[in-house]
């Protein structure tokens, strides 16, 4: 009896092969196609469009270990390159001072608060206070309790607008908290279209905030000043919070955004509104995920904004007060103290001039181009392709598709050839095809992709 893999790989080759034909053709698949299935079924994955980046992680972790095949990990966003040292050191001398023995104060030591707030100063050339730059445990944490806080503002506004594609936990994290949400994928709809979409959804007077990711996660375009400011704009019109995520912070690579003080500035809705929160996380920019640390920086204004909802909930207390002292207090105790003395080290070294974080990060543009074209030699297809008039940079991420597949069905089929990563169906993207991150894969590994690509091309001609 035929497998569900070779079933599918008869169907996908537009050919009738008999069965002798079809084990030399199985011999070829770099993974073992019995484990795999088996692995496939263990997790109960029916439809890999759906499949969450967690469970494309263990999926190919565990045949990783089963088949003793090294894998191509291009499914999470980890970064790849060594955690900046200023970092290190300002944690290590926090550690033995002894910190680690008391509470960090729920609203962050004054150190990083002052920096973090110098920090968007030098990068981004908008003024938030000291009191408004909040640590929290990495820019999901943000993110929750940002979407908790704005969602119990006013009782009419009861959804939050992604504008996508976007990062799929953010819409997990709406699903935890039963809240509603819409979304619209923005590609279609750039430039002076954005207004009118926006509109669209504004006017039922529902939206309790915006959200979306810039540099995109994971089309990597980035949105302009103009479509920038069409959000700030109508954001105001209807009295709606933008939260602005910033995880990968002047990774625009077209442009020198690694200047303190000087222009070009990491471009923000913080110059067209005054109600948002920007989300600026350690772990791309500084390569310090594992410490699970960032900033959520509230405007002065929403920061000190009362809302008829917070009050009837809680008594009383400003947007700001609400989300430190009532959500965050809530999910954490506040956020690691020794990492909150790195991360204020950081900005500081990047403030001064010191320290050019983006330089370094730039070996993600240079992996990107590289990927690119190793898939594209191979038949696939740049699916986000263009920024407005210009190509899309290079950058953390980049989409792929394969003609006649769905991102699930790619999906699936590339990890017989163990290469890993999700559908673009989960970021909320109506295209068909998959993220590819860049940041995991190691410079061997170029040419053991450009293998097996070789492989599946001959293996799915169309």
């Amino acid at each position: 009896m035929l497998t569900r893999y070779r079933c599918r790989i008869i169907i996908l080759c537009g050919a009738i092969l008999n069965y002798n034909e079809l084990n030399v053709f199985m011999r070829h698949i770099p993974i073992d196609t019995k484990i795999v299935n088996q692995v496939i079924d263990l997790y109960g994955i029916k439809d890999f469009d759906k499949a969450t980046i967690r469970e494309v992680v263990a999926i190919s972790g565990q045949l990783e270990r089963e088949t003793n095949t090294e894998f191509i990990h291009a499914e999470m966003g980890v970064p790849g390159l060594e955690p900046v040292k200023i970092g290190i050191d300002a944690e290590i001398k926090a550690l033995q001072s002894g910190i680690v023995a008391v509470y960090p104060d729920i609203n962050g030591i004054p150190e990083l608060k002052r920096e973090a707030s110098r920090f968007i100063k030098a990068f981004i050339n908008v003024d938030v206070a000291p009191e408004g730059c909040i640590p929290v445990t990495g820019s999901m944490q943000g993110t929750y309790a940002s979407f908790l806080t704005c969602g119990q503002c006013d009782p009419q506004k009861d959804t939050i607008l992604f504008i996508d594609p976007g990062f799929p936990v953010q819409k997990q994290q709406i699903i935890v908290m039963g809240y509603k949400s819409v979304s619209f994928d923005v590609y279609d709809y750039r430039g002076e279209k954005l207004k009118s979409k926006l509109e669209q959804y504004l006017a039922n007077g529902n939206i309790a905030a915006i959200t979306y990711s810039n540099p995109n996660n994971p089309a990597w375009f980035c949105l302009t000043d103009k479509e920038l400011q069409i959000i700030g704009e109508i954001a105001d019109r209807y009295d709606t919070i933008v939260i602005e995520d910033l995880a990968y912070f002047a990774m625009d690579f077209r442009k020198d955004l690694g200047k303190p003080f000087k222009p070009p500035y990491q471009p923000s809705v913080a110059n067209f509104t005054d109600k948002y929160i920007l989300h600026i996380s350690a772990s791309k920019a500084f390569s310090y995920a594992g410490q699970r640390i960032g900033i959520a920086a509230i405007s002065d204004k929403l920061y000190h904004r009362t809302y008829a909802g917070l009050a009837q909930r809680y008594g009383g207390g400003a947007f700001g007060s609400v989300y430190i002292h009532r959500v965050l207090y809530a999910l954490s105790a506040g956020t690691g103290h020794s990492a909150q003395f790195a991360l204020a080290a950081m900005f500081k070294a990047a403030s001064d001039g010191s320290l050019d974080f983006v330089e370094t990060i730039k070996e993600y543009g240079r992996r990107a181009a590289k990927l690119k074209n190793i898939f594209t030699k191979y038949g696939f297809q740049i699916v986000y392709d263009r920024d407005l008039d210009e190509p899309v940079a290079d950058g953390f991420y980049f989409t792929i598709a394969y003609p006649g597949m769905t991102g699930g069905q790619l999906m699936e089929q590339l990890i017989y050839y163990g290469i890993s990563a999700i559908s673009l169906k989960t970021t909320g993207s109506c295209q068909e095809g998959i993220r590819i991150s860049t940041s995991f894969v190691k410079p061997h590994q170029f040419q053991l992709l450009d293998e097996r690509l070789k492989l599946f091309k001959a293996n799915h001609h169309v």
